[in-house]
């Protein structure tokens, strides 16, 4: 069976589903691993030709533990195709009414499947739920089709907020 034909059969029996997720959970951990392998990768290829060394790729998924992703204040999630751990976003309080979109992130072979924007309103609906009234995110211009997702969404370029390695697009989206 084709990939496209294998897809076609699992999407005709599978949903998506996203719930909130301890942020040092197993499934976190190896959905942030995959995202962390994707994006360095794809940016030492661009930038320098070669993939991420894996000692990179340690120190990485090191510096940033998710914890700034628990309650009271964030909210990790993760989106379930069927009963397969398959995406992640994750939100957090910058300071009151004003929430940052983080690890959006849907595994590969999974893309294609409608998955990205059934995480995305899950994101914003937990933003709304800590009582944000805009969110915000910031990506890299190499990562075009989460920039693409974001204006197809209603999220609009903005000046930056963050001084972040990597960091090259700010977009920020009032919430009804």
């Amino acid at each position: 069976m084709t990939t496209a034909a294998a897809r076609d059969a699992a999407s005709a029996s599978a949903s998506w589903t996203v719930a909130p997720e301890p942020y040092d959970s197993p499934v976190a951990a190896a959905l942030w691993r995959a995202y962390y392998t994707e994006v360095s990768d794809r940016w030492y290829l661009l930038h320098e030709g070669r993939p991420t060394d894996p000692a990179e790729l340690e120190r990485e998924v090191a510096a940033e533990s998710g914890a700034d992703l628990a309650p009271p204040d964030g909210a990790l999630l993760v989106a379930r195709y069927g009963d397969e751990p398959g995406g992640t976003a994750g939100v957090r309080l910058l300071e009151p009414g004003l929430a940052e979109l983080k690890r959006v992130f849907v595994r590969e072979e999974l893309r294609g499947l409608g998955g990205a924007p059934v995480l995305l309103a899950a994101a914003e609906e937990a933003a709304r739920a800590l009582g944000a009234g805009r969110i915000v995110l910031d990506t890299r211009t190499d990562l075009v089709e989460a920039r693409a997702l974001y204006t197809r969404h209603g999220y609009e370029e903005t000046e930056p907020y963050t001084t972040r390695p990597y960091a090259e697009h700010w977009y920020g989206k009032k919430l009804g």
